[in-house]
């Protein structure tokens, strides 16, 4: 008992050591935590001897990550990607499963062992992969839903191949083909079930736990259902995180779905710290030294190969080029799952343990450099691709293009923040905005909106802001104490910078311009204007011109400080999702209902949301014309009550 507790305490020193230090570096988390694994597993200090000790809460990790994914995923908007699922997905998986078969069984391998380890590289890491797009805010891009699409099937595709494993390992005749299809009967019903518990059952029941106004309640149901969707997945022998991920998608149509978010996060993310740790203890470094060269090269080929798998996947369905490219460089890594795989196939004798030991040696060094490539994925997109394709949006956090000098940047992109934001849009004053909230800078960004995800109070994202040229720094959000934190740490880039700071208690006064702030403004809706009013001054509009758009918005009843994107710390309760007005930035599918419409058609959508905006290829169209026809790839801006915003994306993706 000692011995076990003092082995976490030094797991958990050496996780928080290495993540603040590779955070410290600008490296990913992903990789401090793997190092811990390979520090603390049976090839270095043997602190953990055994991986599977601690499996259980590692897949848990997924679970929830699965789960987090199926939030973004409404039922509507899975249809909608169907042909790439189903397209891009089905071809990938079956390309790069031939080719790797066929080059295992080139160098000696038996044919049942070459099929199993071109399935094996066939598959990519969603763990990785869906941490690493939603930290960098890029989950909304068109190559990286075409990257989860892919990723989607893979886990379907899991599931037929460890019931292959033990087949083949074994000398009984027992029929593939039937145990495949008894199987996708299995999938097919515990899908149906989970979709129709989701539909009616779960609304419900989170509409109850909401009514008793318990925080602690909530938490509980919500990690209650993720784990009971998995575990029912589970007994039918497919994927936990496939129940999971159904689960989700089925809440992602309800109007808790931010809470859920931030209820799941804390739970998700520690468990997935853990998840890669026991991915480093499978690091077996003497078997990687031995075949060292091996190593090295097949990790090279198997990521060239997967790249180009999944452009000519993604060729088959017509795909646009660049996207393919970026999406194939995302995906080139090996699986989790593969080292599942391994395991089994190594304990049937399909293949050696030897051979199994390469693999996972081979799939952790892949995945080691799976964040940058992520990261750079776009960048190296566009110098495959032909130059005539690069007027898309690149690959990063931050924004495509940001102003040079004389912009306004803003601290926080709550209510207040985007009140302001609008202001200065129909100004035409440029500014940038940064937030720390990934739903809620998802959304503004789907919908064009300049916004960087980081944290204010690190002098780097303000550096990536432009503060050092910026004519003003707003400080939207009340919390005084990290308030402090970015005026020092703006004043650092830009000494006689304005700041102006926003706060709900005027007795913070004193202590926010002891830490140098130029101006404090306190809050409710006349104290919103006021605020405005002052940001506009301090951007060179004229005091007239000011005066009457503060009387416009009194008289319009503060119009345009109504209706926000909402994000991760939105808190909707029963007493208060009726008084909300959200907006809602809707991309538009190839397969979506509306599409060739125009907008004077939509006579439902008119009805219960109000139109604030469309973009199409990259250019804001702020009072789209009624006649004007909707096209895919479209990104319809909308605004109304929670629920009639639910109801009008249906509409849109589905036509009902």
């Amino acid at each position: 008992m000692e011995n076990g507790f003092a082995d976490i305490v030094i797991l958990m020193t050496l996780a928080v050591a290495l993540v603040a230090t590779f955070r410290r570096i600008r490296l990913p988390a992903i990789l401090a935590y793997l190092v811990v694994g390979i520090i603390v597993g049976p090839s270095v200090t043997a602190l953990f001897t055994n991986a599977d000790d601690m499996h259980l809460l590692a897949e848990i990790g997924i679970v929830f990550l699965l789960f987090s994914l199926g939030l973004e995923f409404s039922l509507p908007r899975l249809l909608a990607m169907r042909n790439l699922v189903f397209g891009v997905g089905l071809g990938q998986v079956l390309l790069t499963s031939a080719c790797f078969s066929a080059i295992a069984f080139i160098y000696s391998a038996e044919l049942p062992a070459a099929i199993i380890i071109g399935g094996m590289l066939a598959l990519s890491s969603t763990a990785i992969v869906i941490k690493q797009i939603t930290e960098l805010g890029i989950i909304n891009q068109q190559r990286s839903q075409l990257a989860i699409s892919i990723l989607l099937f893979q886990d379907i595709a899991v599931v037929p191949l460890l019931i292959a494993v033990p087949l083949m390992g074994s000398d009984s005749d027992a029929n593939l083909s039937v145990a495949l299809g008894l199987a996708l009967v299995k999938g097919v019903v515990v899908v149906a079930l989970l979709l129709s518990i989701g539909k009616w059952l779960l609304p419900w029941l989170f509409r109850e736990v909401a009514r008793t106004r318990t925080d602690e309640l909530f938490v509980l149901t919500t990690i209650l259902v993720v784990l009971l969707a998995a575990g029912l997945t589970y007994v039918f022998g497919l994927s936990m995180a496939l129940g999971a991920f159904l689960a989700g998608m089925m809440l992602g149509e309800s109007q808790y779905k931010y809470q859920l978010e931030a209820d799941i996060r804390p739970f998700r993310d520690i468990l997935m710290g853990l998840f890669f740790i026991t991915v480093g203890m499978q690091l077996d470094l003497s078997v990687m030294l031995d075949h060292l060269s091996l190593v090295i090269g097949g990790v090279t080929g198997i990521m060239i190969i997967k790249v180009i798998m999944v452009r000519a996947a993604a060729w088959l369905a017509r795909c646009e080029s660049q996207q393919a490219w970026s999406a194939g460089i995302k995906l080139c890594q090996i699986g989790e799952f593969s080292f599942v795989i391994a395991a089994l196939a190594a304990r049937h004798n399909v293949i050696t343990q030897e051979q199994s030991s390469v693999l996972v040696s081979m799939g952790i060094i892949s995945m080691a450099v799976t964040p940058f490539l992520v990261s750079r994925s776009w960048y190296f997109a566009s110098k495959i691709a032909p130059a005539r394709q690069l007027n898309q949006v690149a690959d990063t956090p931050c924004v495509a293009s940001q102003p040079q000098a004389g912009h306004v940047v803003i601290a926080g992109f709550g209510r207040v923040g985007q009140s302001v934001a609008r202001m200065l849009k129909m100004e035409g004053l440029e500014f940038v905005v940064v937030d720390v909230d990934p739903i809620r800078v998802h959304e503004s960004r789907s919908a064009g909106e300049p916004v960087i995800f980081g944290d204010a109070s690190h002098k780097d994202i303000l550096q990536s802001a432009g503060v050092a040229t910026a004519k003003l720094l707003l400080i939207s959000f009340d919390r005084p104490d990290v308030a402090a934190g970015v005026i020092n740490a703006a004043r650092q880039l830009q000494p006689e910078l304005q700041v102006m700071v926003r706060t709900k208690r005027d007795y913070e006064l004193e202590g926010l311009y002891a830490a140098g702030a130029s101006q404090v403004v306190p809050e409710l809706q006349e104290g919103s204007l006021m605020l405005i009013s002052q940001v506009l001054h301090y951007s060179g509009v004229p005091m007239s011109r000011i005066l009457k758009r503060v009387t416009q918005e009194r008289k319009g009843r503060y119009d345009h400080l109504h209706g926000f994107y909402p994000g991760e710390t939105t808190e909707i309760s029963y007493g208060t999702e009726d008084k909300l007005e959200f907006i809602h930035a809707i991309s538009l599918p190839g397969h979506a209902a509306c599409l060739g419409k125009s907008i004077s058609q939509l006579t439902v959508l008119q009805k219960r949301v109000s139109i604030r905006g469309l973009r199409r290829d990259g250019r804001e169209v702020s009072d789209p014309d009624a006649t004007t026809r909707l096209q895919a790839g479209d990104v319809l801006i909308i605004a109304g009550k929670p629920r009639r915003v639910e109801r009008a994306e249906r509409y849109l993706l589905e036509g009902t």
